[in-house]
């Protein structure tokens, strides 16, 4: 029931996450790339801090928190957002959802440098291999015309951005009696914070918005933005930094069929091959880190969370 669920939660998180891409796409149609990143931290931030008072929990009050809250809302929410954008101008909406997969191979040499991976089982290893050799397989560098230009350089800064946001959040944040909701409430409303002072540049651009470009706006801001950040909260606190970016290698699949349904793109061989090896790492990925938690040679099992407890996870 466990891994059922885990693998629904990564589905709903994949697929909210990769649509992200499609919606900054149409979103720049009307706005800048500094106009989107503000909408999107403000809207997300406005829908999780209204959840907060729904559910009834309060934002962290203690100053130490709110500076280590503001560290990750630059890494996983201000700087990538900011590069999203930016580099969107330059490159699809599908091609970013490819580059940012590289998101678990970031993630994965960052935890093996500060210890928190130790060395990575040999087939976790390798499915994280076979993940990124099906996003090669997706983008097809050896096609491209021409080299690969600061567009993309932007995503995969963006991607980098995410791993170290995603570290943090685990060592620094996740696990010390906050709840989830709170925290990544409170983590948009920094990132909003931080982003503000970029309209003086390029933010105080007069808007002339069509009802299709607001509803991608506001969908970017409350769904892809709001409640996925929290879903991706709530799976650090259950999976970990690195399994959570392993989610990172479902995004191509997403960003790729959204282009071809709702973009007219062409799907080709290549590219269905190349989504079928993306799939096949992730679940290598997902199959070994289930089994060194449940192998008798690894940690012992956590022991069943209080009522307490578990309500600090939501």
């Amino acid at each position: 029931m466990d891994r059922s669920r885990a693998w629904v939660r990564i589905g709903v998180l994949a697929l909210l996450w990769g649509s992200t891409f499609l919606w900054i796409e149409v979103a720049l149609e009307a706005l800048t790339p500094v106009q989107v990143t503000f909408g999107r931290c403000l809207l997300g931030a406005v829908t999780l801090l209204a959840l907060c008072r729904v559910s009834g929990r309060r934002l962290p009050r203690s100053p130490a928190v709110w500076g280590r809250v503001f560290v990750a809302a630059f890494f996983c929410n201000a700087l990538p957002f900011a590069l999203f954008s930016f580099g969107q101008q330059s490159i699809d909406s599908g091609v970013a959802g490819v580059l940012n997969a590289t998101t678990p191979l970031w993630s994965l040499l960052l935890g093996v440098a500060v210890g928190t991976e130790g060395g990575p089982r040999p087939a976790r290893l390798a499915g994280l291999l076979l993940g990124f050799a099906g996003v090669v397989l997706i983008f097809a560098p050896w096609q491209a015309g021409e080299s690969v230009g600061w567009g993309a350089l932007a995503i995969v800064g963006a991607a980098a951005g995410y791993a170290v946001g995603f570290l943090f959040m685990s060592r620094r944040l996740v696990g010390k009696g906050i709840p989830t909701i709170a925290l990544s409430a409170a983590q948009l409303a920094a990132a909003t914070v931080l982003t503000a002072p970029t309209l003086a540049v390029g933010g105080l651009t007069p808007i002339d918005i069509t009802p299709r470009q607001l509803i991608a706006t506001v969908i970017l801001g409350v769904v892809a933005t709001g409640v996925t950040f929290h879903l991706t909260y709530r799976n650090i606190a259950a999976e970990g930094a690195t399994n959570t970016a392993a989610v990172g290698y479902l995004l191509p699949v997403v960003s790729v069929a959204l282009g071809v349904v709702v973009l007219h793109e062409d799907f080709s061989l290549r590219i269905a091959l190349g989504m079928v090896v993306v799939l096949a790492g992730v679940a290598l990925t997902r199959r070994s880190a289930s089994a060194g938690r449940s192998s008798p040679a690894g940690p012992p099992l956590p022991r069943p969370l209080s009522r307490h407890e578990q309500g600090v996870r939501q």
